[in-house]
C-alpha cells in the first residue's frame, strides 16, 4: 500500500491531550478524509463539526460519526446513559477510497462497552497509530504506558505528537525509553485557524517525517 493510501489512527494518552487538533492538523497537511467514529459529550459540540468548521471541508471529506452521544464521560457508560450498547460491528472500516484520518473517542484503554476497549477495536483494524500526548509534567509515565500497550498488540507506531509548552527533556525521554519518532512538538497556536494549522505543518517538516515513517512500516 502506497503512503497516500494508507488511513491513519489519531489516539490519545488521554482526555484532551489535543487529539482533534492533531487530526485537523494532518488531515489538512496529508489532504485526506476525516472519521471521528465515536463521539461523546455533545453538549460541549462535535469534534467532526469542528474539524470541518476549521477546515471547510466538504461532504465528500468526512465521514459522519456511528455513534453520538450527549454525556461527556466514557462511551461505554454515555451509551448506557441513553440506553443503548456500541455494536462493534458496526464498527467495521468502510471503504474509505482515500487515505483518512481516524480519531479515536479518548484514550487506549477507554472502554466502548462493558466487555471491549478501544485498544480491541485498534487491534481488529490492524492501522497504523499516531499517538497524541501533553508535553508537560505527567508525559511520561502516560506515554511510555500507551507505546507498551501498542507494542503488545503489535500495532504500528507512527510516532508521538507532544502537545503544549516545549518541554526540554521530555521528548528526548519519551523517544530513548518508547523507541518511536517524535514526530512535531506542538505549541499551542493562537489563533487556531487552518492557516496557523498550515503554518505549523511546514514548519515542523511533519510531511517528510510522516512519510519516511510509514514507508517503514509498509516494508
Amino acid at each position: 500500500m502506497s503512503f497516500t493510501k494508507q488511513n491513519l489512527i489519531v489516539c490519545g494518552t488521554d482526555t484532551d491531550v489535543g487529539k482533534t487538533v492533531v487530526s485537523a492538523l494532518l488531515v489538512q497537511g496529508l489532504e485526506s478524509n476525516y472519521w471521528k467514529p465515536i463521539q461523546s459529550g455533545l453538549s460541549e459540540g462535535s469534534d467532526t463539526d469542528w474539524v470541518c468548521k476549521i477546515l471547510k471541508l466538504p461532504k465528500h471529506r468526512y465521514l459522519k460519526e456511528i455513534y453520538r452521544f450527549q454525556a461527556p464521560v466514557s462511551p461505554h457508560w454515555a451509551a448506557e446513559k441513553e440506553n443503548c450498547s456500541v455494536s462493534i460491528e458496526k464498527l467495521k472500516l468502510p471503504e474509505f477510497g482515500q487515505q483518512t484520518i481516524i480519531e479515536t473517542a479518548g484514550g487506549l484503554m477507554v472502554p466502548l462497552r462493558r466487555d471491549f476497549l478501544q485498544l480491541d477495536l485498534l487491534e481488529q483494524w490492524q492501522l497504523p497509530v499516531v499517538l497524541v500526548a501533553r508535553s508537560g509534567l505527567g508525559t511520561i509515565n502516560h506515554t511510555l504506558l500507551s507505546l507498551e500497550a501498542l507494542k503488545r498488540r503489535k500495532l504500528p507506531i507512527v510516532g508521538v505528537i507532544l502537545n503544549g509548552p516545549l518541554h526540554a527533556d521530555n521528548p528526548k525521554t519519551i523517544h530513548d525509553f518508547g523507541g518511536v519518532p517524535i514526530l512535531a512538538e506542538l505549541p499551542k497556536l493562537s489563533p487556531l485557524t487552518s492557516e496557523t494549522l498550515q503554518e505549523e505543518w511546514q514548519k515542523q517538516k511533519l510531511i517528510h517525517r510522516i512519510k519516511s515513517r510509514l514507508q517503514n512500516l509498509i516494508i
